[in-house]
């Protein structure tokens, strides 16, 4: 049994999710809120070391036609700089469409705009895994 986390990495802020140990839900559990490389890799590893994780899924942003944008790029590098630092495998999840679900999820719960805007990375990062842990088990 091991644990995942799921990442949704955005310019700002990272959205972050955890499975269960048996790997069949994912739980938002927080955003990390973005200011150099060494304070982002320090944050997940200590949410890695906190949580027990020994795997990371990462939210590939790709365009409609299926190919890697500007954004794609700055998560691709991004997830290089782990490796660097992190010892974690490393999967990536096509994220299309994952924070329009998240904000629609949100909007069909009555949450304010405001209160919407400080959960929405979590609740990505949430549907990023959750999609994930879905495929991995067919």
């Amino acid at each position: 049994m091991k644990r995942f986390m799921g990442l949704d990495v955005g310019d700002r802020t990272i959205g972050v999710a955890v499975s269960d140990l048996l790997g069949i839900t994912a739980q938002g559990i927080k955003t990390i809120r973005r200011s150099d490389i060494e304070n982002d890799i320090k944050e997940l590893k200590e949410l890695i070391d906190t949580y027990e994780v020994e795997d990371l899924v990462v939210g590939l942003p790709k365009n409609m036609n299926n190919t890697i944008g500007p954004q794609g790029e700055k998560v691709l590098e991004f997830i290089e700089e782990i490796k660097k630092h992190l010892d974690v495998k490393i999967y990536l999840q096509d994220e299309r469409l994952t924070t329009v679900s998240a904000e629609k999820m949100l909007i069909n719960a009555d949450i304010s705009r405001k209160k919407r805007k400080k959960v929405i990375d979590k609740v990505a990062a949430t549907y990023i895994l959750q999609t994930y842990l879905d495929k991995k088990r067919g």
